[in-house]
């Protein structure tokens, strides 16, 4: 059953005559604050808050105006050898496993990858990346625990040049928004990355948890603002996360996914495509 449907069981009155509850609904869909109240308005100028097919076609609508009008940021990284993406994000988001689908994706598309774990402050995630990068076998560049994740970061970019690599995918350590000083690192980070290849990080993308609802809206909100993200990278859309947040994100900030990670193996990383998310969002 999709989002849609579960909702609309849960919030559609007996009666035609009723009027529906469009704010809970569209709020339970995690879709926001600010689109929540502008779907809200657009309905009642167009007079459809008791036109149950109607409505819904229009939301359709608007959600994939939204949703498929071309991003306004100019891609960066073409060109460059190696492109290098840099992976942010909260702690437990997904980053690790996303980075080993990111390479495996490279190597299905004929390119080489180069790993770096500049995660040196949670235990076990220099040798999980390392186990992803000994069953993709690609190269990885290691840190020490407690590292600079800087150093980390530019030493792996370097290693990645040496070895012709295409894309150097770097790992970091989950963020607290709301810690400053941990933030401040991650700037570093990117200032550093910016010294390797030029223009580098060419992507900096926001991994997140689908089942965080609408906290990803506000993890998107600080690392935009403290990084410049281009991006997302929405984990966990096999679970019970409903994805809302996506045009949340996309209405507040301008920012869209460029994958959605539907699973734990490698290959369970899908581009995104914006018509077949509102699709299976209304379960079409």
């Amino acid at each position: 059953m999709s989002f849609w449907r579960q909702l609309w069981e849960k919030f559609a009155p007996r009666s035609d005559q009723e009027e529906i509850d469009w704010e809970a609904l569209l709020w339970e869909a995690d879709l926001g604050e600010d689109l929540v109240r502008s779907l809200c308005r657009g309905l009642e100028r167009r007079g459809l808050q008791r036109k149950r097919e109607e409505a819904r076609r229009w939301i359709e609508a608007e959600l994939k105006r939204i949703l498929c009008d071309p991003p306004s940021s100019v891609k960066k990284g073409v060109g460059a050898k190696p492109k290098v993406v840099l992976l942010v994000g909260v702690n437990g988001s997904g980053k690790t496993t996303t980075a080993a689908k990111l390479a495996f994706r490279a190597i299905q598309e004929n390119q080489r990858p180069w790993l770096i774990a500049a995660d040196t402050f949670r235990a076990g995630a220099q040798e999980q990346l390392s186990q992803w990068a000994r069953r993709l076998g690609v190269g990885l560049t290691e840190g020490t625990y407690g590292a600079d994740p800087a150093s980390v970061a530019y030493r792996g970019v370097g290693e990645a040049r040496v070895a012709q690599a295409d894309l150097a995918i770097v790992d970091t350590a989950g963020r607290l928004v709301k810690k400053r000083h941990l933030m401040e690192e991650l700037a570093k980070v990117k200032r550093v990355l910016g010294k390797t290849v030029p223009g580098a990080p060419h992507e900096i993308w926001l991994v997140c948890d689908a089942t965080s609802g609408l906290d990803v809206l506000l993890q998107a909100k600080e690392f935009h603002q403290a990084l410049g993200l281009t991006g997302l990278i929405m984990t966990k859309l096999d679970t019970s996360g409903k994805g809302g947040m996506i045009a949340a994100v996309r209405h507040s900030l301008g920012i869209s996914p460029v994958f959605l990670g539907t699973g734990e193996k490698p290959q369970d990383l899908q581009p995104w495509d914006p018509e077949r998310y509102v699709r299976e969002f209304f379960g079409e």
